[in-house]
């Protein structure tokens, strides 16, 4: 080998092995050696004197080559390609000459922790062939321009020559054609491929069959460096530089035609996953946007459940300390505005989703909780005093109820609203679109919503709880087992409060509830696999989004939990949902009844009238089962991702 020359660090940060960056792609070093920082600033300086050779429309890389030759390659975040390049600003341009420290690329690092898979930055060698990475360094923290990452040299090789006839014959074919169409023929064809992209390193293809791809032949092939299938996308990993060439040559070459990431990631999940991973996916794309207002709320709410319950002796603290009310009413007015509101988030973030205006989405869900309709508990009982309120529109009798947290409805009502939003963009010219695109669309979609939508909706919930409460009645052992495993799902769906009425029935008619117990422990379940996850996950930013949203579980309020971390990987739902079943079925069993309606979480035995030591075997259930099973299988899923 040649001299070593130095690799200075590109950005200040937490130093880590090549090893823990949480993409296989990097972690199995497929692109090359190296070493990753997490950064704590977002400024990303020039690690070598050299010159610039890739910038991406989407920003979110830079590739170098040294002076000596050697390409590095600086990948800002994980999954960051699919921000389009919002977040980052560019300083050089390619064919740059650069010196080590200067500046490459600005970003926003609070926007990339929250919008991107991980923060964590790459930077490897990626023409590992002709260069050998050395002396990695060891220590904890880099600064920028300062720190020595580590050293490459160049290897020492003896290649023949090719003969001129070779050379000749290589001049006459477009770069990389051979290539391209062996890669489409290992993956299955062209017949096989949807749609394909690619991104600074990586072929990405959504295929109709991932069984057809024949791994065998495509790891073989030279140019490939690795291949493996997320999020419904077969990616085939080239490296930096050459990878466009390959892309362009594919589409040259075969039928294949230019996509979008969007659309690659679209078809994916259409081709890869199932109706219910599509729909589970869906509802963690719509919650997980609104989930700082959600995280914030629940421990509000968990602060203000302790301070207004009975939790350290037969009296609320306020009752206790009356001075201290009226902090708890003003903790529950901030605490209670997001979910009071919640519809309203929701329709940003699912009219977002679906395509259309979020800020049209904002108003649908401000125009269901309208003060001047009746919310859902009142309703009921004006209905069957024959006063409830409604409207005369044109002969029919429209309800003015309100759907105060609701979610079904709001959800619905938000893909109705995309839906005649965009299908008016296409068709009304653009000098008009103010004028009639909005207004039309809201009114429709708020007509549709009080005569149809929100009434068939909650009419859905309704039909689901009255056969629940039939079950409980006539085979309990069965009824606990099934509640126990619908809450959680009835929780997304927003259908669980139509129970609260339930549960204030049968208080005041036997002076206990059978229901609320099993509430309590799906808590905790949801809370117990979100700390699983804590335990198990790589990711900074997960595990203390997990440790967070497990507290606000434990304490009552699980949606944090729920929509932040155990939907969005599905298995730590699926194990609360197995946990909560099992211990559903031994409390019913067992006859365990509240005598109100509590905290629902670690507090909960406090409202517990008999049956306490039943009850508090069903809490180790729900703490243990969802834990150990979310744990095992987290701990290799993270692994192998």
């Amino acid at each position: 080998m040649s001299g070593a020359h130095n690799i200075y660090a590109p950005l200040n940060g937490k130093l880590t092995k090549l090893e823990n960056v949480p993409d296989p792609t990097f972690s199995q070093k497929l692109m090359g050696e190296g070493i990753a920082i997490d950064p704590v600033d977002g400024k990303v300086v020039s690690p070598i004197n050299g010159e610039i050779v890739l910038i991406p429309d989407t920003k979110h890389a830079v590739g170098l080559k040294s002076e000596s030759g050697a390409e590095i390659l600086i990948h800002i975040g994980l999954e960051t390609v699919a921000l389009n390049g919002e977040g980052f600003e560019v300083h050089v341009n390619q064919g740059d000459k650069v010196k080590a420290g200067q500046t490459l690329i600005t970003f926003d690092l609070e926007f990339i922790k929250k919008n991107a898979a991980s923060s964590i930055t790459p930077i490897i060698v990626t023409n590992g062939s002709d260069f050998e990475v050395t002396s990695i360094t060891d220590d904890k923290k880099a600064v920028a321009g300062e720190t020595i990452v580590y050293k490459v040299a160049e290897k020492k090789k003896d290649q023949p020559s090719a003969s001129p006839r070779q050379e000749a014959n290589q001049k006459n074919k477009p770069q990389y054609s051979d290539e391209a169409k062996e890669i489409v023929a290992a993956v299955g064809g062209e017949e096989n491929i949807d749609v394909a992209t690619h991104c600074v390193t990586r072929l990405r293809f959504a295929l109709m069959d991932e069984d057809k791809v024949d791994h065998e032949k495509l790891d073989n092939l030279g140019l490939v460096k690795g291949s493996f299938s997320s999020n419904g996308q077969f990616q085939v990993i080239i490296g930096q530089g050459t990878v466009d060439k390959v892309y362009q040559a594919m589409v040259n070459e075969t039928g294949i035609s230019e996509a979008t990431k969007d659309e690659v990631k679209a078809a994916g999940a259409k081709h890869n996953q199932n109706a219910l991973q599509r729909g589970i996916k869906t509802l963690a794309d719509i919650f997980i946007p609104i989930l700082p207002a959600i995280v914030t709320a629940g421990l509000l709410l968990g602060i203000n459940n302790i301070l207004v319950n009975p939790v350290f002796s037969d009296e609320s603290i306020i009752e206790m300390y009356p001075s201290v009310a009226g902090i708890a009413d003003m903790i529950n007015i901030i605490a209670s505005t997001a979910f009071t509101f919640l519809p309203a988030l929701i329709g940003w973030s699912a009219a977002k989703r679906f395509g259309g205006s979020p800020l049209l989405g904002i108003v649908l869900g401000l125009i269901l909780v309208h003060p001047a309709l009746t919310p859902a508990g009142e309703f009921a009982q004006l209905q069957a005093q024959g006063e409830a309120p409604t409207w005369n529109f044109f002969g029919l009798q429209i309800d003015q109820l309100g759907y105060q947290g609701q979610v079904l409805p709001v959800l619905v009502a938000a893909w109705v609203l995309a839906k005649i939003e965009v299908w008016l963009r296409k068709r009304v010219h653009d000098s008009l679109h103010l004028l009639v695109v909005a207004p039309v669309a809201l009114l429709a979609t708020g007509l549709l919503a009080f005569i149809i939508i929100g009434p068939v909706t909650f009419t859905v919930g309704t039909w689901i709880t009255d056969g629940i409460v039939w079950i409980f009645d006539a085979v309990p052992l069965l009824g606990g087992l099934i509640y126990g495993a619908l809450y959680a799902p009835l929780v997304i769906t927003g259908m669980h409060h139509t129970f609260l009425a339930v549960d204030l029935q049968l208080i005041g008619s036997t002076g206990s509830t059978f229901l609320w117990p099993i509430v309590a422990l799906s808590n905790i379940a949801q809370g117990s696999a979100v700390f699983a996850i804590m335990l198990a996950a790589r990711d900074e930013k997960l595990k203390g989004l997990a440790g967070t949203s497990g507290i606000s579980a434990y304490l009552g309020v699980t949606e944090p939990a729920m929509f932040g971390v155990n939907l969005r990987y599905r298995f730590p739902f699926y194990a609360a949902i197995v946990g909560t079943g099992i211990a559903g079925a031994f409390i019913t069993l067992q006859n365990v009844q509240a005598s109100s309606i509590g905290i629902g979480g670690i507090p909960a035995p406090l409202s517990i009238s008999n049956s306490m030591m039943a009850f508090l075997i069903g809490m180790l259930i729900v703490i243990v089962v969802p834990f150990i099973i979310t744990f095992i299988i987290a701990k290799r899923k993270f692994r192998n991702d």
